[in-house]
């Protein structure tokens, strides 16, 4: 190719090159730039359909995390009720070794309990983002009296210590709807998981919101928006909650792995999902009573869990750094 040709091809392509990309475009081309990003990307996702699917990869493995396979089975657990075999009767058989006591198999348990834990961080999680959005948008907006109000509502919610409450509320919550001398079902378990996370979960956020929102009800679209008469409807719509993308998926991105960790916590001290429904928590705790003699069935959940708060914080921080450039680490 000559170098006349090469200098047309150039300017050929110059366009191309030039052409505007949208906020969206560029945000997503920051984030495909970092490498621990786009690896803790995956990494969510695999827990995510891993969770969904947890029926279809019980299925496909054989076995349930429900059946008590060394008490059914004899040789499969020692006279002391601990596996057998070594390494927690890890084998061909059963890929993460058998639970201490009752001899359930721990794959399909860790994946079971993975779906547990994800289906009630994420609910919560949603709630709070509507919460916050509602919260801290309106007393940012309206500002005056209904800002103070709910501020100091907000400030009230968030001098209660958290971890206690959670402790302390969920038993409250769970005594208003049944009996103490009645067991408590799994679904209302997990409901009232859900709303005691909830209630005290959404106070962070919506401080956040209404930071910026009392910094954007000032600039000029949105004073613009009001001259042509638009409603306070279509200014947040519109106007307000688009500037808004970047706190709301960062915070979201770090609040789903805290309530992962706190409904674990719940579970462990025995106030959130109990016997025999599959729960991260509940692992640990089991764990933590056998530890001594089989250290191993505490392994997976924890190195699990692990991994899987880790990725996330990482991804937060991921798409912070996308949204925001100014902010890179």
């Amino acid at each position: 190719m000559t170098s006349a040709s090469r200098v047309a091809a150039k300017e050929v392509d110059a366009p191309s090159q030039l052409a505007g990309r949208s906020p969206g475009q560029l945000m997503w081309r920051r984030f495909k730039r970092d490498r621990a990003g786009v690896v803790s990307a995956y990494v969510v996702i695999f827990f995510f359909a891993a969770a969904l699917l947890a029926p279809v990869i019980s299925w496909l493995y054989g076995k349930n995390p429900y059946t008590t396979y060394g008490i059914e089975r004899p040789g499969l657990l020692n006279e002391f009720f601990y596996p057998a075999k070594p390494n927690g009767g890890i084998d061909s058989e059963f890929w993460f070794g058998l639970e201490p006591g009752l001899g359930r198999d721990v794959f399909t348990q860790l994946f079971y309990g993975m779906r547990t834990s994800l289906m009630i961080a994420t609910a919560t999680t949603i709630l709070c983002v509507v919460t916050g959005i509602l919260i801290g948008v309106t007393a940012g907006y309206l500002g005056g009296r209904t800002d103070y109000f709910l501020g100091r509502f907000i400030d009230l919610l968030l001098a209660f210590p958290s971890q206690l409450s959670f402790v302390a509320f969920t038993p409250v919550v769970y005594a208003l709807f049944v009996s103490p001398e009645k067991e408590t079902p799994t679904y209302l378990r997990v409901i009232t998981l859900i709303i005691v996370m909830w209630a005290l979960g959404w106070m962070g956020l919506a401080r956040i919101l209404r930071g910026q929102v009392l910094s954007l009800r000032e600039r000029e679209f949105v004073e613009a928006a009001k001259v042509t008469g638009a409603s306070p409807w279509r200014i947040i719509r519109k106007e307000l909650l688009p500037n808004l993308w970047t706190p709301l998926l960062v915070q979201s991105t770090l609040m789903l792995p805290t309530f992962v960790t706190v409904e674990a916590g719940l579970s462990f001290l025995g106030v959130g999902i109990i016997e025999p429904t599959p729960d991260w928590g509940r692992m640990f705790a089991a764990g933590a009573r056998h530890y001594e003699n089989d250290i191993t069935y505490m392994f997976f959940p924890g190195i699990a869990m692990v991994i899987f708060v880790v990725a996330f914080n990482l991804l937060g921080d991921s798409v912070r750094d996308a949204f925001d450039p100014k902010t890179k680490r």
